[in-house]
């Protein structure tokens, strides 16, 4: 089998982030949402990988090939924003007469797919998707099941009326028949092919197509909040103090409790307090500072006399003399300081390259 993950689209619901980079590379736990994916192909097996790219596209190309995988990557240019469908149907030279698993680049689920792609190796059908049940099915689309069986009756894109609550995960096992499929459908009233759509065409035709439901959580990185909810889901999978070769020397006159990773070459200092789960990664200082639960700061930062909680503050950021910051998003080379104000707490979303004093 091969994989297909989509890493394009312009990310409007992440500006101001995404104007300057794309946002299946915005990190969740100091590690961009694209690799999680990209490893779960991996462990399920899968080797050959396609990544379809859009805007950014050299950032994404750049970070993947920087990398050392155990796979090989083409990367395809969808030109424009056609839709799931048309991001499979400019893939069909890659795929070729190969099944495949398309993975949409801003999904991060628990305990990855190989389960889910096993069970399709095993199988006939001729698609499979992954369902999860969800408290508001009308905000996306929803298949009516045989749960018997475990075959999918109907697809409807975000549906007034849901017919169920099992909402569609953005990761599909597929066969060379949803080519024929999205040959034979027309685009929607967005002007895209739409992926249900060629999927129902399948189940219209007699084709088999099946489910599994996702058995921990899965969390679609579309949204600020949906981001900083999956920091706090993936910093509570944490395995503990010290991984990645961190050295507790560098922790002087202050207290690390609860799970945390702390990067090489990173000092805290100066009466901090870190209280996990927390990540920090290489090469930070932090002085006189507070870092609650979770909380994901990058590569390079310096932080001091401030409070963080809860947030996931990206490499290079400058953080001084604030009050408490909870549930931010702050971008890559983010300087934040105080001016003669005093603030209870503040909340952000700042894109990368930005100076805010507050």
């Amino acid at each position: 089998m091969k994989g297909l993950i989509l890493s394009g689209g312009h990310g409007v619901r992440l500006r101001p982030l995404t104007y300057s980079q794309q946002k299946q590379l915005i990190p969740i736990a100091n590690k961009p949402i694209l690799f999680y994916c990209i490893q779960d192909l991996i462990d399920a097996g899968i080797h050959s990988i396609g990544i379809v790219v859009g805007p950014n596209k050299e950032q994404v190309i750049s970070e993947v090939t920087a990398q050392d995988w155990d796979a090989e990557f083409e990367f395809i240019t969808q030109d424009r924003p056609g839709g799931l469908a048309h991001a499979v149907k400019i893939s069909q030279q890659f795929l070729g007469d190969d099944r495949f698993v398309m993975y949409l680049g801003d999904n991060i689920l628990l305990g990855g797919i190989k389960g889910f792609v096993d069970d399709f190796r095993r199988s006939d059908a001729k698609a499979s998707l992954l369902l999860t049940k969800v408290d508001h099915p009308e905000q996306y689309g929803v298949a009516l099941v045989n749960e018997q069986g475990k075959v999918i009756l109907q697809l409807l894109e975000k549906p007034k009326n849901p017919p169920s609550n099992l909402c569609i995960v953005g990761i599909y096992c597929l066969t060379p028949e949803i080519f024929e499929a999205i040959e034979s459908i027309k685009p929607s009233w967005r002007g895209e092919l739409e992926i249900t759509d060629a999927l129902h065409w399948l189940i219209l035709q007699g084709r088999s197509v099946t489910y599994d439901l996702v058995s921990g959580w899965w969390k679609d990185t579309g949204k600020p909040e949906d981001l900083i909810d999956a920091n706090r889901l993936v910093l509570d999978a944490l395995p503990g103090m010290n991984g990645n070769g961190a050295c507790l020397e560098n922790v002087k006159n202050s207290t690390v409790s609860g799970r945390c990773r702390i990067g090489k070459n990173t000092v805290i200092k100066d009466g901090s307090v870190i209280r996990g789960p927390v990540i920090i990664g290489d090469d930070c200082i932090i002085s006189n500072t507070y870092l609650g639960p979770y909380t994901s700061i990058g590569n390079s930062s310096v932080l001091s006399n401030t409070e963080i909680e809860d947030s996931i503050i990206m490499e290079g950021a400058a953080i001084s003399n604030t009050e408490r910051i909870v549930e931010s998003l702050i971008g890559k080379n983010v300087t934040i300081e105080r001016d003669g104000r005093l603030p209870a707490g503040s909340k952000f979303v700042i894109g990368d390259n930005s100076n805010v004093t507050i």
